[in-house]
């Protein structure tokens, strides 16, 4: 079987799913904003990808929080104690 070159960017397309997939959940349509407004996708799978202990990046797209992590992306629930995740 052939497996993928390590230099893919299937991690960065599937981080972005992710994070447009979170975004969608809370209500915000994809055509309402320009994620690389907000965040650099590659640059930040890259740091998850390359972090040596557990990290989670926080950023707002359209006033809705996000948490990316390696564990995955979720939204902040600032009225709850849980957060919504994919």
């Amino acid at each position: 079987m052939h497996s993928p070159p390590s230099d893919s960017s299937d991690g960065s397309r599937d981080l972005l799913v992710e994070i447009i997939d979170t975004l969608e959940t809370c209500g915000l349509e994809d055509d309402s904003y320009q994620l690389h407004d907000y965040v650099d996708p590659d640059a930040l799978e890259q740091l998850i990808d390359s972090a040596d202990e557990n990290i989670a990046v926080q950023f707002t797209v359209e006033g809705i929080p996000l948490d990316v992590s390696p564990d995955g992306v979720d939204a902040i629930v600032e009225d709850e104690s849980q957060s919504v995740g994919e």
